[in-house]
């Protein structure tokens, strides 16, 4: 089970328990799935029972109750726990947990690039707004990519420039769409042009020090962009995603490919792939493509960690096994995840690296 489809589930709860007239508050549009921060419980947790217990006029754990009896026993699903104020906390099922990698490696490969995407803005109009300034028009035009994986149509202009008339708007978006939000995207400047930017670090190393940092955080846009090592984050992650191509095309070559058939233990790399569709749908709600770049390098380094310790490829005078195919299928799967991620960032994937 994903957190996509804990969010599901759980979604799904609060529409009964108002259906059965159990619970007397409006159903939220989606339900935010958070990894357990440490001293938690469980796998996951969710805080919507302290959202729908000020509607409801309800102690937020007594609502936490209701819905925990609706999501109890959902396959996949181990175990419901309330903790704190009215935090429900999911342990997911240890003999589901094999299968649900599979599929999910699965997923991610047949979906590639679109894995993550969802319709939750579908209908939606975004106008984004930045002033003329080479940052914020960066971050707005990723802000505009993060909020189409979710659905949304999205409109970006420069502040104090005229808008689009609304023939123009009609053409562009539709005839019909729902609600229309406006917001402006304004993080720190950049201070320095975008000629000036390009021209010594490169178009790819300029959008990444753009983005990485926090958008209330100054953006460090040294030379050590360019340093070829392990040690600077943008040419990790680039190089991890030109190792997974490395390994498909050397794969090819011994004649084997990758397909998920036993349970790899790599606890970092799933979860990295697991948390993908949400990295992307709180950034896109945040407005906030650091969290893409930050969770790029988690994955990055889970999958890393799997070619030193468990090599997807045989060594020496090993034949191909279900191991090694397996151990391919995950990091041709981390693979699509950073390949995704730095398209949403606007920076290229290099094969060869």
């Amino acid at each position: 089970m994903t957190p996509a489809d804990l969010s599901r589930t759980v979604l799904h709860a609060v529409r009964r328990a108002v259906d059965e007239d159990a619970l007397r508050a409006p159903v939220p549009a989606r339900v935010r799935i958070e990894r357990t921060r440490p001293g938690g419980s469980g796998d996951y947790a969710c805080a919507v029972a302290l959202q729908l217990a000020g509607p409801a006029a309800l102690p937020a754990r007594e609502v936490a109750a209701l819905l925990r009896d609706r999501v109890a026993g959902t396959p996949g699903i181990g175990r419901v726990e309330i903790t704190g104020p009215g935090f429900l906390n999911f342990t997911l099922d240890a003999t589901t947990g094999a299968d649900a990698r599979a599929a999910r490696v699965r997923e991610v490969r047949e979906l590639g690039l679109r894995y993550g995407r969802v319709t939750t803005e579908a209908g939606r109009l975004h106008r984004l707004h930045h002033p003329r300034e080479i940052r914020a028009a960066v971050v707005a035009q990723s802000v505009a990519r993060l909020l189409r994986t979710q659905g949304g149509q999205v409109l970006v202009g420069c502040t104090g420039e005229p808008g689009p008339r609304w023939e123009e708007l009609r053409v562009r978006v539709g005839t019909r769409y729902g609600a229309e939000e406006s917001a402006l995207i304004r993080p720190v400047p950049a201070g320095a042009t975008a000629g000036a930017l390009v021209d010594r670090l490169g178009r790819d190393a300029a959008l990444w020090g753009l983005q990485r940092p926090a958008a209330h955080d100054h953006a460090p846009l040294g030379d050590d962009l360019l340093v070829q090592g392990e040690a600077n984050p943008f040419f990790l992650v680039r190089y991890a995603y030109a190792r997974t191509r490395a390994l498909t095309r050397e794969a090819e070559r011994l004649g084997f490919t990758g397909r998920y058939e036993t349970d790899v233990d790599a606890p970092a790399l799933h979860a990295a792939l697991a948390d993908h569709p949400g990295v992307l749908a709180s950034a896109a709600r945040l407005h906030a493509p650091d969290r893409v770049a930050r969770s790029l390098e988690t994955t990055a380094d889970a999958l890393l960690d799997l070619h030193a310790t468990a090599p997807p490829l045989p060594v020496g005078d090993e034949k191909p096994s279900a191991a090694h195919r397996s151990r391919l299928a995950l990091a041709e799967a981390a693979g699509k995840v950073l390949a995704g991620g730095l398209f949403v960032l606007g920076i290229s994937a290099p094969p060869h690296l």
